[in-house]
């Protein structure tokens, strides 16, 4: 890695914010949406989100998901990389036993190529769908060995990005393209700066390996809020400073929308607590309007479902946002907040991340 690796990791706080605050993405497609607006609004919003101060963008991978829109990572950030200058571009995250290391590797090398100094490369553990889904994407039902074989995986990764597997490697021979290789070659101008590296994770697994290995960790408050701080306080006691970090770096991911009125914000997140009881049964679909999910006759189970979701989804005014976020990331000590807005319109979006900078009085570009 490049001797300026730790400062493309580690944010700047703007305005009055606390530290870094970022935008996490899963391009929702609404009821009566399309995945093509969906992708435009993702547009509109890494465009506010560069001219505002967010430091970075990541787009998760998810997949046979009608309601999300983000199952190519690497194809949406090609896009986006073409409609922006500055704010860092990434994978929250590519789930690497969904795919081979050097598929990896060529397309975060060719998003490098893209848009130099400014890619991550978040990696996850998980399927990122249902069983059946992910042995599809695998060719295989051995599921459970992708999950026990990523730091393996892992291990590999990092070589073909750096193009330093050792003599004698079965894979000795093999480049992944765009990278270093084309430094090396004879006539090569090519930078050898690849992509920082992070681990993503929603319990202690990823958490411990980020640590060992002296890797900047993203957890997911967002869908496992229980196992925040015991998550952090493990990858903070197993860091070992590294080429990377001489210090732990952690963000966390923040479910949190902001409206005009707190009103419409109670409308919003119930709306996508709905959707989200719909995926936990087996019946995912398009994000449902809050008309719907005012009509929706909700089960006991339901209703206590949706209470514990809402309990962790950041919402309200402005102001009361604010509040919300300043106090988790006190409670967690979190390095970078990314925040992800899940509503059923893009504009709710929109304006959830305008209304946020202008509460943390962000810079307009």
């Amino acid at each position: 890695m490049a001797a300026d690796a730790a400062e493309e990791i580690r944010g700047t706080a703007r305005g009055n914010a606390p530290v870094p605050l970022s935008v996490l993405d899963l391009v929702t497609v609404g009821a009566g949406r399309t995945a093509t607006e969906a992708l435009r609004t993702g547009v509109d919003i890494a465009r506010l989100a560069e001219n505002r101060g967010f430091h970075r963008y990541w787009v998760a991978e998810h997949h046979s998901m009608p309601g999300v829109a983000s199952s190519s990572p690497a194809v949406i950030l090609a896009h986006l990389a073409a409609h922006t200058e500055r704010i860092r571009l990434g994978s929250g995250g590519v789930m690497l036993p969904n795919h081979a290391p050097l598929v990896i590797a060529e397309q975060f090398g060719t998003l490098e190529a893209m848009a130099p100094g400014r890619v991550d490369l978040g990696l996850g553990r998980a399927p990122g769908t249902d069983g059946a889904t992910a042995a599809a994407l695998r060719r295989t039902d051995r599921l459970n060995e992708g999950a026990d074989d990523f730091p393996q995986q892992l291990a590999e990764l990092i070589r073909f990005l750096d193009d330093d597997f050792p003599d004698g490697h079965p894979y000795g021979r093999i480049h992944a393209v765009p990278g270093p290789v084309q430094a090396t070659s004879p006539g090569g101008v090519q930078s050898t700066h690849r992509p920082p590296v992070w681990l993503l994770g929603s319990s202690g697994f990823s958490a411990r390996l980020a640590g060992t290995l002296g890797l900047p960790f993203a957890f997911a408050h967002h869908f496992s809020a229980q196992n925040t701080v015991p998550a952090l306080d493990l990858y903070r006691d197993s860091f070992r400073p590294s080429a990377v970090l001489d210090a732990p770096y952690a963000l966390i991911g923040v479910s949190a929308l902001a409206t005009d009125d707190e009103k419409e914000a109670r409308r919003q997140v119930l709306a996508a607590a709905l959707n989200m009881v719909r995926l936990r049964t087996g019946r995912p679909g398009l994000v449902p309007t809050p008309e719907e999910a005012e009509a929706y006759d909700f089960s006991p189970m339901e209703e206590e479902f949706v209470r514990s979701w809402n309990a962790n989804v950041v919402h309200g005014t402005a102001d009361e946002v604010r509040s919300g976020l300043d106090y988790l990331q006190k409670r967690t000590g979190a390095d970078e907040l990314m925040i992800t807005a899940n509503a059923h319109g893009g504009d709710v979006r929109l304006r959830s991340y305008e209304l946020i900078a202008d509460a943390y009085g962000l810079p307009a570009a």
